[in-house]
């Protein structure tokens, strides 16, 4: 609204008008003021806006309980009381060590084996077994390649001598597996270059960050041909997950750093049993306007899974023909009302939070069944509930004041509300966008550890390789024997460039069969 007219009018109709406005929007900057607290000294998880019906509103602070199983299905379950998923026991090696590790076995026997009673031998007749799991640092050794040069002492100028084979970086000390061991560390482990140059100096090798940074650089160019497969796989598909977290990279001459932006787009069957292999690949770009996603799905016609981001909407409206749904993101609405929740204690926002919370609820129970069995279930439960929940919705509305913080997350809920329930037509849809959210995480904690991209080109570097690494992941696949066999059968030539799907994970994974160097299960 306006500020208040100088001088004030006369009017007392008037008036109350100007203060019943006032209030609101004071009301509105209040919450606003918690909201930004919450954030910065707050709980992050939204289960500590939860209150349990069962209970009184306790005012905690921050240590609210809960009233509905949480939106994010990553969160831990909490147990203890009826109705709630138990929690998960601890996964804990307890008596057993894991049986694919070698053994390494040491007898300790006694120093004597003579009887103390007659001097007589004495014969065993049991033992005592005790594991404990050990651990040697990582072995550094230098391979030295010897190729021998033949000549005919009859002839001149015959030389025979075997090729060298070609490496990652020619002419470098690395092999492939040391740089392999860089990136992996690097965009599986989030360990900066320059902590990995101090680890190599502990162990008395001089290898400075920039040389790092030039082996780096040379695995994502070797593998750039295979990430892009991996994208046009992901864009192939009818449904995509897609969303965007910042990426900042240095930027001579300002004094400071440029904020770009890594886009990921994900495929996840696998809640539903179907076809689509888990994938991910992340697009680095200098903003976040509609342009640069534009570019990327220039091709793509399916589903579009993403939150209210106006860039999505922008990119639907500018095609000519309508070959994008857009599917919207349910835990962002909830999330919303989460907030209302934290700074107003809202009645009607705990309302929404419970119903949402039925929602997932179902959610989980048929997650991992086939597509049919989740439309009827969320066909003869799911519906009902958000039915009611649209009806209750806007009768609020119609009776509170649009500055309100609730009135705000109720406008964007209803706003959105025909891609928020699209995955009642449809048991191939996912309720939300956590799939692509969880692979935002790496991308997360590197950005934690190494603050920025170097440059440019560095961010293009770092998409590719964290595209092939997360993707991998995804697959059940040990990212270091996974890149490190890659580059190798690439840079040889073993594995031409019109083959290269074969070096996609799921691929790789299912042509070296039982010993693809999965990740083992304890």
């Amino acid at each position: 609204m306006a500020e208040p007219p100088d001088p004030l009018p006369a009017d007392p109709a008037e008036l109350v008008r100007i203060i019943r406005d006032l209030e609101a929007r004071n009301a509105d900057l209040q919450a606003q003021v918690k909201t930004l607290k919450a954030m910065i000294f707050g709980a992050k998880s939204e289960r500590a806006a939860m209150i349990d019906p069962e209970q009184g509103v306790l005012d905690l602070g921050d240590l609210a309980v809960e009233a509905a199983p949480a939106a994010n299905d990553n969160a831990d379950r909490t147990s203890g009381k009826p109705g709630r998923h138990p929690r998960r026991p601890a996964n804990r090696n307890v008596g057993a060590l894991p049986r694919h590790l070698p053994r390494v076995e040491t007898t300790i026997e006694p120093e004597s084996t003579a009887c103390p009673c007659c001097a007589g031998p004495m014969h065993r007749i049991g033992e005592d077994v005790a594991e404990a799991l050990d651990v040697i640092p990582a072995l550094v050794r230098v391979l030295r390649t010897i190729r021998p040069k033949y000549a005919c002492r009859c002839c001149r100028g015959t030389l025979v001598q075997a090729a060298a084979r070609p490496r990652v970086v020619d002419g470098g000390m690395a092999t492939t597996a040391l740089v392999a061991h860089v990136v992996v560390a690097k965009f599986a482990w989030h360990l900066p270059l320059y902590r990995q140059s101090r680890m190599f100096a502990g162990q008395g090798i001089a290898l400075d960050r920039t040389t790092l940074v030039f082996w780096v650089r040379r695995a994502a160019w070797w593998l750039k041909p295979l990430y892009e497969r991996l994208l046009l796989y992901i864009r192939s598909q009818e449904r995509v997950f897609c969303d965007e977290t910042p990426l900042p990279r240095l930027d001579p001459g300002r004094g400071r750093t440029r904020i770009c932006q890594l886009w990921a787009q994900a495929v996840d069957d696998r809640p539903w049993q179907g076809p689509a292999r888990p994938a991910v690949g992340y697009v680095f770009a200098e903003g976040r306007d509609t342009a640069a996603i534009q570019d990327q799905l220039a091709g793509f016609d399916g589903l579009l899974q993403v939150d209210g981001y106006v860039a999505y909407k922008a990119l639907v409206r500018r095609r000519r023909r309508a070959t994008i749904r857009l599917v919207f993101c349910l835990s962002h609405a909830r999330r919303k009302f989460v907030a209302v929740f934290r700074t107003t204690r809202s009645e009607v926002a705990r309302e929404v939070i419970g119903r949402l919370g039925e929602v997932y609820a179902i959610e989980a129970r048929i997650r991992g069944t086939t597509a049919e069995t989740r439309l009827r279930v969320r066909q003869d439960r799911s519906r009902p509930i958000l039915e009611a929940l649209k009806v209750r919705l806007m009768a609020v509305r119609a009776e509170i004041s649009g500055q309100s913080s609730l009135a705000k997350a109720i406008s964007y809920t209803l706003g959105h509300w025909d891609g928020l329930v699209a995955f009642l037509e449809d048991g191939r849809i996912e309720v939300d966008t956590n799939t692509v959210e969880r692979l935002m995480r790496p991308i997360g904690l590197g950005r934690k550890n190494a603050l920025f991209a170097g440059s440019a080109a560095g961010g293009r570097d770092w998409a590719i390789l964290a595209s092939l690494i997360n993707s991998a992941r995804l697959n059940g696949l040990d990212p270091f024997s996974y890149l490190a066999d890659v580059l190798e059968r690439i840079v040889s030539g073993a594995v031409k460039a019109n083959d290269l799907d074969r070096l996609l994970p799921w691929a790789w994974k299912a042509e070296r069969g039982a010993d693809a160097g999965t990740v083992r299960a304890a």
